[in-house]
């Protein structure tokens, strides 16, 4: 019996080469979508079966076996987590899947962000039992961020404890979601077997050594009644979607197969409502109608493109223009993650938003001005590339050693007479700090070179020299991300290091405006040193920081009181002032410097005396621009056996935690709350020793807020001290 969304049930669809996917693929056949949720609610387990279905793989990995080919990193297959974004590419049903599967760990949110801003669906994976966790909602957060369309997927349906009804309610209590369940899941735990399809009103089971038969039958007389009912408050909710739909529905008091796909995708495309499916990845169960609705209800690139374009000086985006999802139009591709795979190179992963880029092009980055070649275009499987050789709007691809871009980057063609910028991806700081160096000398120059090609990949991941005590710093999202890096840095790069403690990386901020001279002038026998230049100092508005700045300066300088090649040294120094701080050492952020009047001398002006001379403005400016120092606040979330609540609260609020919700799931309680993370350094040993180890909890950056006035000293002292 032909399959009712227009396939034939349980049938491995054909592979089609590359060659004939290129241009030839219509834009309507194109999905790139992702796979996103919390840690071990099966993600990858997920995607494995994608690729097995569609036929890009002849065997199926398992993440507790190391053998996934989306986590295809050392240190992913050891630690049996997702760390980087893998981007691959799958066919079904005559059509085109870029498939990204991303990390659940908080500590590699970068991932997923970047992953989110490229998109134009996503299924989010719940655990049956588990339900919505930390990582659950931060991921739904950022999917709302960029407006991506999303199905929801409950993994895990044959644990003992799982409930496809409770994991509904939670995405509706703690997401603020409208999950609009399209399948009705036979059994639970060990008697799960398959599901009924409520739009086919079909019932499904999943055959064969790896669940590649699906077999159809009639719905089970005694589950009749309720797939009905359940049916109907699906119809019931897609309906409104439309106004046809809706005159339909009035008429009949139903609708057909054809209309109920009709809405689900109106719906899903409007962020109004989330078409919820439920299988057992691990089992084999359910993969094959959770690619069915990818297809059928997730939108293609032209459907979901929602990407905005600015002029190159628009700093703050105030004026946004639409681009146009077409391979003929002027080139905007964005390069949205970068990594250094082995026997590969560097490899830039690039989604073509506008136009179309083909092998050998020459390219601009558009914020640099600097020149690159798409000297060798690829799609990955894992760590497998395939050759490709031209990417039309709409489609992922990688391109080989790409040199002068960096993540957020725009790509546009050097014949185009009006580059513009696409909208960026914005990342969260890094929180935690600890200082590095090699085991020996002779490896100092080998990491420099691993810590500025990890830099260049991670956009959470920072390195600096101490300018006080020389040592070399690095920050990053946790104690995992930091730890992962550093064994990258010995496995891939082959460099032994020495760690410090981890620190929590605090900042300084300004909050009142002034106007300030820096004037340098050094008279010692011969060419003395002169710099002078006025500067108006404020913090950054709202809407600067959104644009993801912490730092602009602003050349408004008419005429020539101070010459151009003098004004760069200012900014430099400038910046070289508001790194080393004021109160306790810490990077002051989130300011706005213009220059607007100075002045040289003809013998005695040089770069090193403008670089003085901004450094000087920033450092007569700091008692005057009411400089408070912050500190990174957590989202804590701890799941706790009952009896051990209150012990818990109370060491919490021991903490300066902030409790903002108490809550059940299951036979445990949930506390959720704010607390500075220089509180939590070892929270996992106080946990488990406090609830004998029956308790867990997860974390996640929350925001930066003001230091108390009785630590603001003890930390000025530690930093003179």
């Amino acid at each position: 019996m032909p399959h009712p969304h227009g396939v034939a049930a349980g049938r491995l669809r054909p592979f089609f080469s590359l060659a004939e996917l290129s241009m030839a693929t219509p834009l309507h056949k194109m999905r790139n979508f992702g796979i996103v949720a919390h840690i071990d609610s099966g993600k990858t387990t997920v995607s494995e079966r994608i690729l097995y279905y569609t036929g890009k793989k002849h065997k199926i990995g398992e993440v507790h076996e190391g053998g996934t080919t989306t986590d295809w990193m050392k240190e992913e297959q050891e630690r049996g987590i997702t760390i980087t974004a893998a981007a691959v590419y799958a066919t079904w049903r005559d059509h085109y899947l870029n498939l990204i599967d991303t990390p659940g760990h908080v500590d590699f949110t970068a991932e997923v962000e970047r992953s989110c801003r490229v998109l134009d669906g996503a299924v989010v994976v719940f655990c049956a039992v588990a339900g919505v966790q930390a990582q659950s909602e931060t991921v739904w957060r950022q999917a709302n961020k960029y407006k991506v369309p999303r199905l929801v997927f409950v993994n895990k349906m044959d644990r003992s404890g799982a409930n496809f009804d409770r994991v509904v309610e939670q995405v509706k209590e703690r997401l603020n979601g409208n999950p609009v369940p399209i399948q009705m899941p036979i059994g639970a735990g060990d008697e799960f077997t398959g599901m009924i399809d409520l739009i086919d009103m079909k019932y499904y089971t999943f055959e064969g050594d790896k669940g590649e038969d699906q077999i159809e039958h009639e719905i089970p007389e005694q589950y009749k009644a309720e797939a009905e009912k359940r049916r109907a408050k699906m119809v019931d909710a897609v309906a409104g979607e439309d106004e046809a739909l809706t005159e339909k529905y009035l008429e009949s008091g139903t609708l057909s197969n054809a209309d109920i796909l009709v809405g689900l995708r109106l719906g899903t495309q409007h962020y109004k409502i989330q078409p919820k499916l439920c299988g057992a990845a691990l089992r084999n169960k359910g993969v094959q109608k959770l690619l069915d609705a990818v297809i059928d209800i997730l939108p293609d690139p032209k459907s979901a493109h929602n990407m905005t374009q600015f002029a190159v000086d628009d700093i703050t985006h105030a004026n946004p223009m639409p681009t146009v999802c077409d391979p003929k139009a002027p080139l905007r591709a964005m390069v949205f993650k970068i990594m250094s795979m082995p026997a590969i190179g560097d490899v830039s992963f690039v989604r073509v938003y506008q136009g179309t880029i083909k092998e050998g092009d020459q390219l601009i980055c558009a914020q640099s001005g600097k020149s690159e070649r798409a000297s060798r275009m690829i799609k990955l499987v894992g760590a497998t590339p395939n050759k490709v050789e031209e990417a039309p709007a709409g489609d992922i691809m990688a391109i080989v050693g790409l040199k002068n871009t960096i993540t957020g980057d725009t790509l546009v063609h050097p014949t185009d007479p009006n580059p513009m910028l696409l909208e960026g991806i914005t990342f969260a700081k890094p929180v935690i700090t600890m200082a590095i160096e090699p085991k020996s000398n002779a490896d100092k120059e080998k990491l420099a070179y691993a810590l500025a090609r990890l830099e260049r990949e991670d956009p959470t991941f920072k390195k600096w020299v101490d300018p006080e005590t020389s040592q070399l710093i690095v920050a990053g999202m946790g104690e995992l991300h930091l730890e992962v890096l550093q064994h990258r840095i010995r496995d891939e790069y082959k460099v032994d290091a020495v760690v410090g403690k981890p620190k929590v990386s605090y900042r300084e901020t300004v909050s009142k405006s002034i106007e300030i001279r820096g004037k340098h002038v050094k008279q010692s026998g011969g060419r003395g040193q002169y710099g002078d230049c006025i500067l108006n100092i404020r913090p950054l508005t709202d809407e600067e920081k959104r644009a993801g700045n912490e730092f602009i300066f602003l050349d408004s300088i008419r005429g020539g009181t101070v010459p151009k090649e003098f004004r760069k040294p200012i900014e430099e120094g400038v910046r070289n002032a508001l790194a080393r701080g004021y109160i306790a050492g810490f990077p002051c952020i989130n300011v706005h410097v213009e220059l607007i009047d100075g002045s040289y001398h003809d013998v005695d002006s040089s770069q090193e005396a403008f670089i003085s001379a901004g450094a000087l403005a920033i450092r007569e400016a700091y008692p005057k621009l009411g400089v408070q120092l912050l500190e990174p606040w957590m989202h804590v979330e701890v799941e706790t056996p009952d009896e051990f609540t209150g012990s818990i609260m109370g060491s919490l609020q021991s903490k300066r935690a902030m409790i903002t919700e108490t809550a059940k799931r299951g036979p445990n309680n949930i506390i959720r709350c704010e607390v500075p993370l220089g509180e939590m350094f070892g929270y996992t040993t106080d946990l488990r020793s406090m609830s004998q180890g029956r308790a867990g909890y997860s974390m996640e950056p929350s925001e930066y807020k003001a230091v108390p006035n009785s630590m603001v000293e003890k930390l000025a002292k530690k930093a003179a001290g």
